[in-house]
């Protein structure tokens, strides 16, 4: 590990993931050696199957690393308890609401259950830093509202609005951007980007949308069929990384204007 670390919020260190049975191991992606730092927009982008959601899912504990290290905060994630890492990361997955019944603002509230009671008594406090978060997402005029009733787009702001009320240094969200039409994915990569300016967090979020990353991203992990890279998009862009995404009998990279092509 290096030896600046103050600013690091989440470290891999010849990170190996895939899966494992009784008769053999399946690598998806070796030597995988990252950091995030504090504050920073990270995009993870990759073609359909290389392994985007393996990598979350190692990420977050959800499944076993096949070798190396994982760290969050300097400390080893496989040694944080369930409670420590609610307090240290946030997710907002692709997995269906259990109850859309819930108002906004009862979901959102839901962010606060690592730090309230067992009875999950809301404090004034509390209170407070879900109303912020429904602030910053912009959606304080649907904290009345229940979730069924809500557009895709509006849920997915609500998902994130309960990502930051639960208050922890590092967001990660699963392809925040599904199933929204073109101006909806602009818009929540665009709060994801305010929303770091804001609150100083660190957000990770795994897209196929590789052109809107590259043009909000502060950094992003690249994952191709030889390795992961993470670099800023300027370097990722002069290094040829995106050239080496897709097959090239269809789709080009335009260095240029930084975006995927048909090719004619």
């Amino acid at each position: 590990m290096s030896e600046n670390k103050e600013h690091i919020i989440l470290e891999t260190e010849n990170l190996n993931i895939g899966y494992k049975t009784k008769k053999k191991e399946s690598v998806i992606a070796s030597k995988i050696n990252i950091q995030l730092q504090k504050g920073e927009l990270i995009g993870l982008v990759g073609a359909n199957g290389i392994g985007k959601s393996t990598l979350l899912r190692t990420l977050t504990n959800v499944q076993d690393a096949l070798s190396g290290h994982v760290y969050i905060n300097e400390k080893l994630l496989s040694i944080y308890s369930s409670e420590e890492l609610a307090k240290s990361m946030s997710l907002v997955l692709t997995d269906p609401i259990a109850s859309k019944n819930l108002s906004v603002f009862e979901l959102v509230a839901l962010g606060r259950h690592p730090y309230t009671n067992w009875v999950g008594n809301l404090t004034t406090e509390d209170i407070n830093i879900v109303n912020q978060a429904l602030v910053h997402t912009n959606i304080e005029t649907l904290k009345h509202k229940k979730c069924f009733e809500l557009s895709d787009g509006q849920l997915q702001k609500v998902l994130i609005a309960r990502a930051l009320a639960q208050d922890t240094d590092l967001i990660i969200l699963d392809e925040p951007t599904t199933h929204l039409d073109m101006y909806h994915k602009a818009y929540i990569l665009k709060l994801l980007q305010k929303l770091v300016k804001e609150t100083g967090k660190t957000i990770l979020f795994s897209s196929h949308e590789i052109d809107l990353a590259i043009q909000l991203c502060d950094k992003m992990i690249v994952m191709t069929p030889e390795k992961v890279v993470t670099d800023q998009p300027c370097n990722l862009i002069s290094e040829g990384t995106f050239n080496t995404l897709f097959p090239k009998d269809l789709i080009v990279f335009d260095e240029t204007t930084g975006s995927f092509r048909v090719k004619k």
